[in-house]
């Protein structure tokens, strides 16, 4: 599997882009969580990987989505940004995960790219505004990779993200990406319309014949203004995504990323071990994406190392949902969001200004963690790669595991 996936990467991807990921993201990536854990043990805190929502617009209607895509322009500024690439480059951060809205509608993305060659970033696109213009200017900067969003089917995919012939528009956009030789990747929200479709190795196999890298399964997350609770998963689907992904790990030439699961397979939030958090499009600091609270914002003078490591709201969020639960604070424990977002005046980050009464409406459900039903990475690869990069860093260690409230 390993050798299969190396020789297609090493035969279809640009080698300048090839160089870039093997320095700016996997070297230096790495040293950014070894710098990360050092921090830590010296009571400072700066997250080695931002994720950073750099405008809210959008050319799609999502059901679920949480961003206030259908409001006035919000939007990070080339300058802005420069700033909070700047002052993580100088704390050892080099990638860098962009979001939207659709971050292809922001005007100065290519700039920002350009500017920034020692980085490297990760798209997070529906992939239609991807022309072969834009994608061979990619492939020219060689520091990005494109994660392209396909959520089913046709029929399924105009239904789930509000627009018509939605599939073919983003497999256009995401030929394009292969065809420039970009390392690219297939994202999908799985969720009950599609996981029927998509958490199959069929589809898995397409992705390759088709040319892609990688893939991303999330998990749809009923958060926001319009939740759509028909669509979440239930509790044994959740296990069986979890199962597949790393049966298909060890099986298939195609890299399967999760953010949700360490090496023995025990759930873990980035948010709570501190290794990223989110910059929404009107600058906050939040813990995640699905949590639009802050009390701090990138548009200051200090430097953002001080910003993060002085925040004791980001602190609280980290520490009470450690201690609460390994899986996601939102969605097991809405009632402890509102209290940190009131206990430290945090700020409604979202335009429609409705967070509150949101978070106030749900429901506690099952995220990814699953008490006694923990499944370990089968390949040697992942297993490594997880136990030295991405575990839980030892936050967990004062979790109550009676302090979760029962889900659904």
């Amino acid at each position: 599997m390993i050798v299969s996936l190396t020789s297609r990467i090493l035969r279809t991807v640009d080698p300048v882009c090839l160089a870039k990921i093997g320095w700016n993201f996997g070297y230096k990536g790495a040293r950014s969580v070894l710098l990360f854990k050092k921090r830590m043990e010296q009571g400072q805190f700066f997250p080695p990987f931002l994720y950073i929502s750099i405008l809210n617009s959008c050319n799609l209607r999502c059901q679920g989505c949480w961003v206030d895509v259908d409001k006035p322009r919000e939007a990070i500024s080339l300058d802005e940004l420069n700033k909070i690439i700047h002052d993580a480059k100088q704390h050892g951060n080099a990638f860098f995960g962009l979001l939207g809205g659709e971050p292809f509608m922001h005007p100065e993305l290519l700039d920002l790219l350009a500017t920034h060659p020692d980085c490297y970033f990760q798209i997070f696109t529906n992939g239609q505004l991807i022309t072969e213009k834009t994608a061979t200017a990619l492939r020219k900067l060689g520091n990005a990779t494109p994660l392209v969003s396909v959520e089913g089917n046709s029929s399924v995919s105009d239904e789930r993200r509000g627009n018509k012939d939605v599939l073919n528009r983003t497999l256009r956009g995401l030929r394009n990406c292969l065809d420039a030789k970009l390392l690219t990747g297939v994202a999908t929200s799985l969720c009950q319309t599609n996981i029927n479709d998509l958490l199959t190795r069929e589809w898995l196999q397409k992705l390759i014949d088709m040319g892609v890298h990688y893939t991303w399964y999330h998990t749809y997350r009923p958060v926001g203004p319009k939740i759509n609770e028909q669509l979440a998963l239930s509790p044994d689907q959740i296990t069986q995504v979890r199962r597949f992904v790393t049966d298909m790990r060890a099986e298939m030439p195609i890299a399967i990323v999760d953010a949700y699961y360490d090496h023995n397979g025990k759930a873990l939030c980035p948010m709570a071990t501190g290794i990223s958090h989110h910059i929404g499009p009107t600058g906050g600091l939040e813990p995640c994406p699905i949590i639009q609270f802050a009390k701090e914002n990138v548009r200051t003078q200090r430097n953002l190392f001080d910003v993060f490591t002085e925040s004791e709201f980001l602190k609280d969020f980290r520490e009470t949902a450690a201690q609460h639960t390994r899986g996601c604070i939102v969605l097991e424990r809405p009632d402890l969001v509102k209290q940190l977002a009131l206990k430290h005046g945090a700020r409604d980050t979202t335009i429609r200004q409705t967070a509150l009464a949101e978070v106030d409406g749900m429901k506690p459900r099952t995220s990814q963690w699953r008490e006694e039903e923990e499944i370990p990475e089968k390949h040697w690869m992942y297993k490594i790669a997880k136990r030295f990069f991405y575990h839980d860093f030892g936050v967990y260690q004062q979790l109550d595991p009676h302090a979760h409230s029962p889900k659904r």
